[in-house]
């Protein structure tokens, strides 16, 4: 089936088969590696992207749901050459360390601040509460998202 899907900004026209996951869809499709595939059950969070200015997990919507829609993905985060905070404060405050988590985290928080620019920790963790990260324990990502709070420059 033919879709046209906006991701980024630019309208994509793809031949797929109707079972093609989204995810499969941005990385081998088009290239755009940033969001990772973990799961394939929604369990782990690593695959979030936007879709109609929504998170999701990529690994369960279906390619042919995004026709006609909008995708953002990790890749528009910065803003030519300069990081959104999001991604500031994963490297100010050390909020990724094997780094595999950390894309539908930045999606995610993005999310979040862009609905509520000062949130409390708490709101932070129950923001990211459907996605895994194995490796930090989970304190340095909220740290890494009150620091973007605090730094934003007028958000995205």
């Amino acid at each position: 089936m033919q879709v046209n899907v906006t991701v980024n900004g630019t309208v994509f026209t793809r031949e797929v088969e109707p079972r093609l996951l989204l995810i499969h869809f941005l990385r081998d499709e088009l290239g755009l590696t940033g969001s990772h595939w973990g799961c394939d059950t929604s369990n782990c969070g690593a695959c979030v992207v936007w879709l109609d200015d929504v998170p999701v997990k990529s690994c369960t919507v279906l390619t042919a749901m995004a026709d006609g829609r909008r995708v953002r993905t990790v890749e528009d985060l910065d803003r030519g050459g300069q990081l959104d905070p999001v991604q500031q404060g994963f490297a100010e405050c050390h909020g990724l360390q094997c780094g595999f988590c950390t894309p539908g985290m930045m999606m995610t928080a993005r999310w979040l601040l862009d609905h509520n620019p000062d949130p409390s920790a708490e709101q932070v963790r129950e923001a990211i509460s459907g996605q895994v990260c194995r490796c930090t324990g989970y304190e340095n990502i909220v740290r890494s998202v009150l620091w973007a709070a605090k730094h934003e420059g007028g958000g995205t």
